[in-house]
């Protein structure tokens, strides 16, 4: 809770939201204090990551949001309705977190990465849960076919603190985002790296997470070397939104290597003749998983694309 000077002094400079409870918000301020806000009117809609304006209200322990400052990025994806809804923004990394079991969805690994590639931010593969055992050959296949486009791999285990340093590592210095199916164990590698940081977060975690008023939706926890992570809900589908089909392709590292090669600049690498990239699939050069997912993000944003 906010003390009593939270209430009387304007934070100098913006706030980073830090964790939503759908229209309520925790805010970090300049000066290291938290307090909670809500959104003035029906018009903004912050996300974690978000630097907001935002003022204090007299006689009431809340601030309020009044602005949001102009994002450097957005982790998107179309809602229901056809509309762009935004996950999170101003990110350095995200970190793809799957596992064999639930079973895992390589479609939606392979979405998230491409979201990462046209936001322009860095990604990796954390393959969790290895204290199961051997990895299902499928997974192992799978894994291996992003290590050789480019990913960085790294595997995981929450429960048995595995893997830990290295995903530590990865995120040093960098503002980044859990994501992935629900079960895959994104909020107990949180709680792990929380751990492992030496800082005095837990318990600010965990009040994050609790809320005042609904279920926490995400939450950003500080770590060391000026890193920070998001924890995101689990999903069952996901799909980037993309302001048009042709970008599909820029999110897939090896067909974007691939796409100057082709005969036409503007190859859909469908049925088009003399397409560098059909050919690389043929020749095994590029995975047909992989391929088989472009076309169908692909098919899937020509659709939302249609008037």
């Amino acid at each position: 809770m906010p003390g009593a000077d939270s209430r009387t002094h304007s934070a100098a400079g913006p706030a980073r939201v830090v964790a939503t409870f759908g229209r309520r918000f925790t805010l970090a301020l300049p000066d290291g204090r938290e307090v909670s806000a809500r959104v003035k009117g029906r018009r903004l809609h912050p996300v974690c990551g978000d630097l907001v304006d935002a003022e204090p209200l007299e006689h009431d322990p809340e601030w309020v949001i009044v602005a949001i400052r102009p994002r450097r990025n957005e982790l998107t994806r179309p809602n229901l309705r056809g509309r762009v809804e935004v996950l999170a923004a101003n990110l350095d990394a995200i970190v793809v977190v799957t596992a064999d079991l639930p079973p895992p969805d390589w479609f939606i690994v392979d979405r998230y990465l491409c979201a990462a590639e046209l936001m322009g931010v860095v990604s990796a593969v954390a393959f969790n849960k290895i204290d199961l055992g051997e990895l299902h050959p499928a997974s192992a296949r799978a894994l291996e076919e992003y290590r050789e486009a480019g990913y960085v791999i790294l595997h995981t285990s929450a429960r048995e603190g595995l893997g830990v340093d290295a995903l530590l590592d990865f995120l040093a210095g960098r503002r980044g985002i859990l994501v992935g199916q629900s079960g895959v164990g994104k909020s107990s590698l949180v709680n792990r790296l929380v751990e492992r940081s030496l800082l005095p977060t837990a318990e600010i975690s965990e009040k994050r997470r609790e809320g005042r008023h609904t279920t926490v939706s995400s939450v950003m926890v500080a770590l060391p070397n000026g890193g920070a992570v998001i924890d995101s809900p689990g999903v069952r589908d996901y799909a980037p939104a993309v302001a048009e089909p042709a970008e599909v392709a820029r999110g897939y590292r090896e067909i974007a290597a691939a796409a100057p090669h082709c005969r036409f600049t503007d190859c859909r690498h469908l049925r088009e003749p003399d397409c560098a990239v059909k050919e690389r699939v043929e020749q095994g050069a590029i995975s047909s998983r992989r391929y088989e997912s472009y076309r169908r993000l692909l098919a899937l944003a020509e659709r939302l694309d249609r008037p």
